[in-house]
């Protein structure tokens, strides 16, 4: 599913933020990735997603070097995958639900046929109150579980997550971790970032650990 090979990572001129990175994960992995503030797991994460180049090394998702994707192929390949991010990127105009439900009308679903599972998956991060509710009115633990909600609406081929527990409490973390054990368990790959310890304890994951660029494995 995802493999990197020696991979390296800088901004302009500046020193490498990822130094020859290597790990391959398998289709239907579930694997945390932790470390300290600044240590390149959101820049890794940006790799997968395609949203950066790497400086050096090759990268692999699907079974294909991205490098060599034409761009047309990009936007194909990003609809297989995805993405919370920290800062949410919740569209201000949409609704709570039209935020959740807009891959489903990227990939040309008709809203008869994804209104349910809509609902059904706000019900279950706690949002059904804030289905008609717009962004800018939303709590910073409202728009984390909108963005989780809409990442995992399409049920992905691959699920990276930046902090998603981040601005929730430990209850309403645990449960959204259901959410993505569930996924996982119907055959998405999962890749979390999580500066949380006891989550990562208690999920019993493999997780690698990234600093000063380089990356280790545990478990």
């Amino acid at each position: 599913m995802i493999r990197l090979d020696n991979v390296g990572l800088r901004y302009g001129r500046g020193p490498e933020i990822l130094r020859d990175v290597s790990f391959e994960l398998a289709q239907g992995s579930f694997t945390f990735l932790t470390g300290p503030s600044g240590a390149g797991k959101s820049s890794l994460l940006r790799l997968l997603f395609l949203a950066l180049k790497p400086t050096r090394g090759l990268i692999s998702l699907f079974g294909r070097d991205v490098a060599v994707l034409r761009r047309r192929e990009v936007p194909d390949m990003r609809r297989r995958i995805g993405v919370v991010f920290q800062d949410f990127r919740l569209l201000d105009h949409l609704t709570t639900f039209e935020n959740v439900a807009l891959p489903l009308r990227v990939q040309g679903k008709r809203f008869e046929d994804y209104r349910r599972d809509v609902e059904e998956l706000l019900s279950w991060v706690g949002l059904s109150g804030q289905a008609d509710a717009y962004p800018p009115v939303l709590s910073g633990g409202e728009k984390q579980r909108a963005a989780i909600a809409r990442a995992v609406i399409g049920k992905p081929d691959l699920l990276l997550a930046d902090e998603p527990t981040g601005n929730v409490d430990p209850a309403l973390a645990s449960r959204l971790m259901r959410l993505f054990v569930e996924l996982n368990r119907f055959g998405t790959t999962v890749l979390i970032a999580s500066h949380d310890s006891l989550l990562i304890q208690d999920s019993k994951a493999p997780v690698m650990t990234l600093a000063k660029g380089a990356l280790t494995w545990s478990r």
